[in-house]
């Protein structure tokens, strides 16, 4: 394993249980801490900052039982720099194999004058007394020069080296209202390594908000200017628009080790879990063209593009998804796709396109592009099928949905589910769960005999325009997205449509309809189908 205290290793301090929980829409309850805090630990992040001891009972219970339950990282408390706020991060702490306290105080003379009310002397004697009483409780003690950007630079030199002889070990430098440029920072990282004093063993660390866009950006420019730590947030969540992303910092220095030189010690083959496992939390997905966790950053639907990673991935991607824990077919089937991605997915399936065939194939996979917008397993297979043969679509259609509501409080909503399918024609189901919406499913798995378990399920609701109302006041449409586990492999599915039961029902068909295509093709004595394809 690499030396943590290598001049060439940057330690990944996380902050998503402190920064990133205190950002609205993205709190967590104790059991949530402590998932999250294990998907960390996987993740071999250096640091996690579990909270903010004194800020609640809920936070000192949440720091305990991560410091009691969670091995691996260094386990720390925020605490602003009062005697009571760092004795409470130390009682909190206690449990933990490896601790830091986590005092910050803020330095810029806006922060002096209008927020603390103090002197740059006061402020200078409350870093020293703070830190040293920290350094009697801990070992490892990590001091914060809040709004270090907007501060003097000689003032920060003062402060920087007062908590470094008071005993500080880490001295971090933030951003705290995302005012800095990539430029700015390397060159102030660079002026701090020459004149604050401090042992060789304390390092600097960079703390950037993306207020400006640039929170990555100014952390890597810091890193290049010496560094040594970088306080970053899964999913990039944090205060107002957010933290230095985890997930961009780390894969930046990875893949381009050949510019910044130094290593982490993330296991990066946990990224999308640790990220997975955040949303789930917090019931907040990334958008999709977020980078390297967003539903799109290795998915391809140009056609151009899409013969380019068919004959080499490197022509347009700089990472390998398997290189974050991503296993997906990263070609989508949209209208903008070409032949050359429709004839490679369908001998994936196991259908052989050319000649006659694929010009029928591809006429009739672009008017059903345009008309649904991607194209997946189910309904290519159906596509395909149906080439030659003109056979009816073999897609499984909801027709309608009924919920009995229960009579009694400790009764279970029964779901009644009419289904539509090509060849078997009408089906209908019943079935009963705790929830309406688990009923609902488990009628349509029973009709497909396809077992699933709800992995992730999202809904955006899109409201219309303002100024052009809709006849019934709302006109809003529902996309539901969902992905089903069955038999361990993960499929997606998706709908849209103005009821949001019936929008979710039909996502889950969707979902098992990929699902049940793919068993069916696996099924198939043959590996390859070189003449008109039979039923899939």
């Amino acid at each position: 394993m690499t030396d943590i205290a290598a001049p060439d290793r940057v330690r990944i301090f996380d902050t998503t249980l402190r920064d990133g929980e205190q950002a609205p829409g993205f709190s967590m309850n104790e059991d949530a801490k402590l998932r999250m805090a294990r998907a960390l630990a996987e993740l071999r992040v250096d640091v996690i900052e579990a909270g903010f001891a004194a800020a609640s009972p809920g936070d000192f219970a949440s720091i305990e039982r991560i410091a009691r339950d969670i091995h691996g990282p260094i386990i720390c408390s925020l605490s602003r720099a009062t005697r009571g706020d760092v004795e409470a991060s130390a009682r909190a702490l206690a449990p933990a194999a490896k601790k830091r306290i986590h005092v910050f105080l803020g330095t810029s003379p806006i922060h002096r004058d209008f927020k603390l009310h103090m002197s740059r002397e006061t402020v200078l004697e409350h870093i020293r007394s703070s830190v040293a009483h920290a350094r009697s409780l801990a070992d490892d003690v990590e001091f914060s020069a809040e709004d270090a950007i907007r501060t003097e630079r000689d003032y920060l030199v003062e402060c920087l080296s007062a908590a470094a002889a008071a005993g500080a070990t880490t001295l971090n430098v933030p951003d705290t209202v995302g005012y800095t440029t990539p430029d700015e920072i390397f060159d102030l990282f660079q002026f701090l390594a020459q004149h604050v004093n401090r042992s060789s063993e304390t390092i600097f660390s960079t703390h950037c908000h993306d207020d400006l866009g640039m929170a990555v950006a100014n952390s890597l420019a810091a890193i290049r200017g010496g560094a040594r730590q970088v306080e970053c947030a899964v999913n990039g969540i944090g205060e107002r628009a957010g933290n230095c992303a985890l997930e961009d910092v780390v894969m930046a220095l990875k893949t381009r080790a050949d510019t910044f030189r130094v290593t982490t010690g993330v296991d990066t083959k946990r990224i999308m879990a640790a990220s997975h496992t955040l949303a789930q939390v917090t019931n907040s997905p990334p958008p999709r063209n977020k980078s390297i966790v967003g539903a799109n950053a290795f998915a391809h639907e140009s056609g151009i593009h899409q013969h380019g990673m068919l004959q080499n991935p490197e022509t347009y991607e700089i990472m390998k998804p398997e290189d974050i824990g991503l296993a997906a077919e990263g070609i989508i089937l949209g209208k903008h796709s070409g032949r050359h991605a429709l004839a490679a997915r369908a001998k994936a399936l196991g259908f052989i396109l050319d000649g006659d065939r694929l010009d029928r194939a591809f006429t009739a996979f672009k008017t059903v592009a345009d008309e649904i917008g991607i194209v997946d397993s189910a309904r290519l297979l159906s596509l395909l099928s149906g080439i030659d043969s003109g056979a009816p679509e073999r897609l499984w259609k909801l027709n309608k949905v009924d919920i009995r509501s229960p009579v009694s409080a400790t009764a279970w909503p029964v779901a009644r589910i009419e289904l539509e399918h090509g060849e078997r024609g009408r089906v209908t189901d019943i079935a009963s769960a705790p929830g309406a919406l688990d009923a609902a499913f488990l009628a349509v798995s029973q009709m497909m005999n396809i077992p699933a378990r709800v992995d992730q399920l999202d809904m955006q609701y899109i409201a219309i325009d303002a100024d052009d109302p809709a006849p019934d006041g709302q006109g809003a449409n529902v996309l539901t997205e969902i992905t089903l586990e069955v038999d361990g492999e993960l499929f997606a599915g998706r709908a849209r449509g103005r009821d949001i039961l019936p929008c979710f029902v039909s996502a889950y068909i969707d979902a098992a309809s990929n699902a049940e295509a793919v068993r069916n093709v696996r099924s198939r004595p043959e590996a390859i189908q070189h003449a008109t394809p039979q039923a899939a």
